[in-house]
Parts: C-alpha cells; sequence; structure tokens
C-alpha cells in the first residue's frame, strides 16, 4: 500500500503545465520562450503577477511565428555583416598618418578608434571601434588587424602606418 501511495504522489507531482513568459525571468526563461513549470508556481505566482500566460495552441503557434521572425532577423543582420566583411577585404588597406621620430619610430600608438574613422572615412561604413584588435604598433610598417563585425563574423584588415 505504502509504494502505491509513493507512487501515485509523484506521478501527480511530476505533472508540468506549459507557460510563455511575458518578462525575463532568470534560471527560467526570456521573454516569449514557452516554459514547463510547476502547476502551482503557475497558477500562484507567474500568472496572477502577469509575468506568465498558460499556453493554449493559439499563442504556442504565436509563439512559433515570434520565434521564426526573429531567426529570420538575426541570418538577416549575419548576412548584413558578411557584405560588410567581404567590402573591407576588398578594400583591404588602411593608411594611418603619424609623425615619425628616429628610426621610423611613431609618437604615440595606433588605437582602434584611430582605424575606426579610417575605415569609416574610406568606405563610409560604422564600425565599433571596441571590436577592433589592433597590434601594438610602434613603428612605420603594413600590420595585421581584426574587426569583429558580429559575433560569427570577423575580418581581416591590413594597416599601413606612413609618414604624417
Amino acid at each position: 500500500m505504502r509504494c502505491f501511495e509513493v507512487c501515485s504522489r509523484e506521478k501527480v507531482m511530476s505533472k508540468r503545465v506549459q507557460v510563455v513568459l511575458n518578462q525575463d525571468i532568470r534560471k527560467l526563461g526570456k521573454n516569449g520562450d514557452l516554459v514547463e513549470v510547476a502547476p502551482g508556481y503557475a497558477r500562484n505566482y507567474l500568472i496572477p503577477r502577469g509575468i506568465g500566460a498558460l499556453a493554449t495552441t493559439g499563442i504556442i503557434k504565436q509563439v512559433e511565428q515570434r520565434k521564426e521572425r526573429e531567426r529570420q532577423r538575426l541570418i538577416d543582420i549575419q548576412k548584413q555583416a558578411e557584405a560588410r566583411k567581404t567590402a573591407l577585404e576588398t578594400i583591404s588597406r588602411f593608411t594611418i598618418r603619424k609623425q615619425v621620430g628616429e628610426d621610423e619610430a611613431i609618437f604615440g600608438t595606433v588605437t582602434a578608434l584611430e582605424v575606426a574613422e579610417v575605415i569609416q572615412q574610406a568606405t563610409g561604413q560604422e564600425v565599433d571601434r571596441r571590436g577592433i584588435t589592433v597590434p601594438d604598433i610602434s613603428k612605420l610598417g603594413f600590420y595585421k588587424a581584426e574587426v569583429k563585425l558580429h559575433p560569427e563574423v570577423t575580418a581581416t584588415i591590413e594597416i599601413h602606418v606612413a609618414p604624417n
């Protein structure tokens, strides 16, 4: 008899309900996610506070459509980044002019901000300076820099440091 009581209690406790979140909840999901939660959690906390709504077939279809639109938007952003990468790598070489001292040593260093400005002037494309990785440049010459255009797209460009 005891096993029957324990087994039946496990069945009742294991039942979950699907809820669509209206807000981001840490360790549970983001706005618009379809999550499975305990019935009491949904009934006593999520639904009364407006944080979630019970998932019906119509709501589930809306969530799927929203996710598909978001996926398409992210694909479009990545394609634009690929096109920008192609444009940058086609130009390939950008010239930065610096004041020069002895032994072709430059005054100061070449910064990511300067590289971003040169790219903007040459291509008209605005590039976030925080996504530019510039090696330590202390002399005239040619150097490679990486420009991160998207989390999955990085362009490699050549910087020519020339005398002013």
